[in-house]
């Protein structure tokens, strides 16, 4: 499995528009975070992890323009689905699975009613929505038919049910305050572990660092990369130096192979 982290920035992204502090004033490029999504390539498929506003930008970083085969939904806020319209590029290639909740795929419809139903109109992404069930295991694949197992996990974005997702050896868990307990046993012999990270302080709806440090080493992945980070997570170089040896701050562009 290789995994590519397009964005590691939370919904305002870094430079935030408007701040002249440290972080965004950073002239270091791992200070620099777009919207966060992720894409892996595993067993000759391609999954996008949540397609926010700066997926384009991404996309186009990225230079490896073939087909996407599934796109899994954590939750329905705009900096996790602003970018779906985006898609349409990649739909010469194909019709576009999305899987997400039940909630999920209700404000998708809400939001952008010109994708969905009877005659639609030429030049409009191709895309279906699969609603998803937590704890319920699901498979995706490619045009071939190679497919990829995915397990969809209920984590709480403060008060807020989402999905995390677990692939193989590796899970990404963006938004999360808390998550059931009985997860943490369906965590367990992870090689990689993406989650967020927010920053310092303790927020409502968000994991700080602190509350993250925590989880992954109840976790216990043998690499965790913290993800969903605002400019007042402090300097890259400076936060990741101070970071246990098997955790480490992301950055855009971070190319993993698990």
């Amino acid at each position: 499995m290789k995994m590519t982290i397009l964005g590691t920035g939370t919904s305002c992204g870094v430079p935030e528009v408007g701040c002249t502090g440290p972080v965004c004033t950073s002239t270091d490029p791992h200070d620099k975070r777009l919207r966060c999504s992720g894409i892996l390539d595993v067993n000759k498929a391609r999954i996008l992890i949540d397609c926010g506003p700066d997926f384009r930008e991404q996309m186009i970083r990225l230079n490896d323009f073939k087909a996407i085969d599934a796109v899994l939904i954590t939750h329905e806020h705009y900096d996790h689905v602003g970018g779906i319209d985006d898609l349409r590029p990649w739909c010469r290639f194909r019709t576009i699975p999305i899987y997400a909740d039940h909630r999920t795929c209700e404000h998708l419809k809400q939001r952008m009613p010109y994708c969905f139903g009877e005659n639609l109109y030429p030049g409009v992404p191709r895309i279906t929505l699969t609603e998803l069930q937590p704890d319920i295991p699901f498979m995706v694949s490619n045009l071939q038919g190679d497919k990829v197992a995915i397990y969809p996990l209920r984590i709480m974005h403060g008060q807020m049910p989402i999905l995390g997702f677990r692939i193989g050896r590796m899970a990404w868990i963006t938004d999360m305050l808390t998550m059931p307990e009985a997860n943490y046993d369906k965590l367990k012999n992870l090689d990689v572990l993406v989650m967020n990270a927010l920053h310092i302080k303790e927020h409502p709806t968000h994991q700080n660092l602190a509350q993250a440090l925590e989880n992954a080493r109840r976790i216990g992945a043998k690499e965790t990369y913290f993800i969903h980070m605002s400019h007042k997570m402090g300097l890259h170089a400076e936060v990741d130096k101070a970071l246990p040896d098997h955790i480490h701050l992301a950055y855009d562009g971070l190319t993993l192979s698990i």
